[in-house]
């Protein structure tokens, strides 16, 4: 397996040593202006046989400084051993502190008879291979190393962005979300321990809901069961114990065919019936069925029709659960391209804090078992029903007290009246 770690030292090293190479090659180039070692005994004896002698007169001394320097071409100062002045062109040189030395475009040379000779070029604008050359071919080595680690760290993020993205899929319930394993490094492996987790993870998933599904089928059978034993015994059994078996029994019964639901709606990915529903119509049916109040206009949306009834049904059913026997109040709308639904009850309302939970499976308020019964999945199927259609539930307070829990679905369109 390729080890991620020597990629990117490898890269670095590559790099370094691409680095080294050009520094190497520039200096090459930049010692080849340099002065080679003998350049000064060389200038020593040259300059020597030049001029006069040191007991020559000045003015002699001068002339053939003159003459030496090209009439001005370079500024020259010549000196005697013990530092006075015997010729000089141009300005004054300043004596370095070697035989031979040079100090930016300044020289300075000891003659063999002790006298000192020191040259300065004038100032004639920068030379071609200026400070600024170096720091820019500096700049270019540099980018070349970025060009060149370019390309592997971006291959290297890019499959990590595909990790990520592959690993919120799943947290937010893609159970199909995979990766695509490329190389093998860290990240390959990564990605393949990530691809058989979720793998595991789908099949338990998988294998709870068919659990759930089984075992809720399976307790249709001792259920009709125990029903037909109390219709056998209704003659002689007590009427109390009789309406707690029964009421216990439908409670069971409701229980099972939510959990069926729950479990066939988790299956579904999309919706398996598209058909148009006048919403008003079909809210209208179940506030006729429990004697609720109805407000609202013609509204059709494209659905399935027996899960959006058995919305509306569990709203109106957790408005008169909750709401202490009051009436209950519903209204169908539409804002833009959007149907609303609204079941409203005059209950003790919802905290703030609850109003999410309640639409999580089995969760119920405190006290609420022992006050209004219920099994604590039908906000949550009301959650899943309007999910599959793309829409949306919340609950929020009404306005003298109780709750309102208002569902938005999409792809509303007005029924014009005829």
């Amino acid at each position: 397996m390729r080890r991620l770690y020597l990629q990117i030292y490898l890269t670095l090293v590559a790099s370094l040593v691409v680095f080294a190479i050009g520094a190497g090659v520039l200096w090459r180039v930049l010692q080849h202006y340099a002065p080679p070692p003998q350049f000064g005994e060389i200038a020593a004896e040259i300059a020597q046989g030049a001029l006069p002698t040191a007991e020559a007169p000045r003015e002699v001394q001068q002339a053939a400084l003159a003459r030496l320097t090209a009439n001005g071409r370079v500024w020259a100062t010549l000196e005697a051993g013990d530092g006075t002045l015997l010729a000089q062109i141009g300005p004054s040189t300043p004596r370095t502190s070697s035989p031979w030395r040079g100090s930016g475009h300044a020289w300075s040379v000891d003659l063999p008879d002790g006298r000192r000779l020191s040259v300065r070029t004038p100032p004639r604008g920068r030379p071609p291979f200026a400070p600024l050359g170096f720091f820019l071919t500096l700049g270019l080595l540099a980018a070349a190393v970025a060009v060149g680690a370019f390309p592997v760290v971006r291959h290297l993020t890019r499959r990590l962005e595909r990790l990520k993205a592959s690993v919120e899929a799943l947290g937010a319930g893609d159970l199909s979300a995979r990766v695509r394993i490329e190389g093998r490094d860290e990240v390959a492996a990564l990605a393949g321990s990530f691809n058989r987790s979720a793998e595991r993870i789908e099949a338990l998933v998988r294998a709870n809901r068919s659990l759930l599904a089984n075992a809720s089928h399976e307790l249709r059978s001792p259920l009709a069961r125990i029903r037909m034993a109390i219709e056998m015994m209704k003659a002689d059994a007590k009427p109390a114990l009789r309406a707690e078996l029964e009421r216990d029994i439908a409670e069971l019964d409701a229980l099972v065919d939510e959990i069926l639901l729950a479990s066939r709606l988790d299956t579904l990915s999309g919706l398996n019936v598209h058909e148009d529903i006048d919403l008003l119509a079909l809210a209208a049916e179940e506030c006729a069925r429990v004697g609720a109040s109805l407000d609202g206009v013609p509204v059709s949306i494209r659905g399935d029709a027996k899960l959006l009834r058995r919305m509306i049904r569990n709203l109106l059913e957790n408005a008169q659960r909750h709401g202490g026997g009051t009436a209950v109040d519903v209204s169908v709308g539409r804002e833009n391209d959007r149907s609303i639904v609204v079941v409203c009850d005059r209950g003790p309302g919802v905290p703030a804090a609850k109003r999410e939970r309640i639409f999580e499976p089995f969760y119920r308020l405190a006290g609420a078992r022992e006050r209004e019964g219920g099994v604590g999945l039908g906000l949550a199927l009301v959650r899943q029903i309007a999910e599959k259609h793309g829409g949306r539930v919340t609950c929020t307070p009404r306005d003298g007290g109780g709750s309102c829990f208002e569902v938005s679905l999409p792809g509303a369109r007005a029924i014009s009246a005829s």
